[in-house]
């Protein structure tokens, strides 16, 4: 009876990592989401393994009275539905900062800047072009903490271009 359990164990265990994975060395391109009003970000993918990798995004705000940045690390797991079709989870973490300009009763100018660090996780579905082109469409909540400018739970959603090579 044991030995069947342990065959059983290993025949389940083996089938779920025999899934083939098209996960790219390098990919580049664009988050195009909220970012909790950071906008678009500019996003990298390395590949780590078979099926793991890690993502950099880099959100830029800047105008006349207010400038800001926004980076985000997160490691992802990807598993292969069908096809094309792969969908990824994982933890991440980030730092930014949010600096602006404003006047008070009396009009002097006054300026503010916020350093802010956030966890958040990962989850989504990404399709896979037979040229070097992925889309995909996350879901990523992020829990910030420091300044009370970005001290709140926030539910980022985004759709992804990237090139892959």
């Amino acid at each position: 009876m044991k030995r069947i359990f342990f065959m059983a164990i290993a025949f389940m265990g083996g089938t779920l990592f025999m899934n083939a994975q098209d996960i790219a060395d390098n990919a580049i391109g664009l988050r195009i989401g909220d970012s909790d009003g950071f906008g678009a970000e500019v996003s990298y993918q390395r590949a780590l393994g078979s099926n793991n990798r890690l993502e950099l995004d880099l959100g830029l705000r800047s105008g006349s009275d207010y400038d800001g940045f926004k980076l985000a690390g997160i490691y992802q797991w990807v598993w292969n539905i069908d096809g094309g079709f792969n969908w990824y989870a994982g933890p991440g973490a980030g730092l930014g900062s949010y600096g602006y300009k404003y006047y008070d009763k009396n009009d002097r100018k006054i300026k503010d800047n916020q350093t802010f660090g956030f966890i958040a996780g990962d989850i989504g579905i990404e399709y896979v072009f037979d040229i070097p082109l992925m889309l995909s469409l996350d879901f990523r909540p992020e829990l910030a903490f420091g300044n009370s400018y970005n001290d709140d739970l926030d539910f980022d959603i985004a759709l992804g271009i990237r090139y892959r090579f």
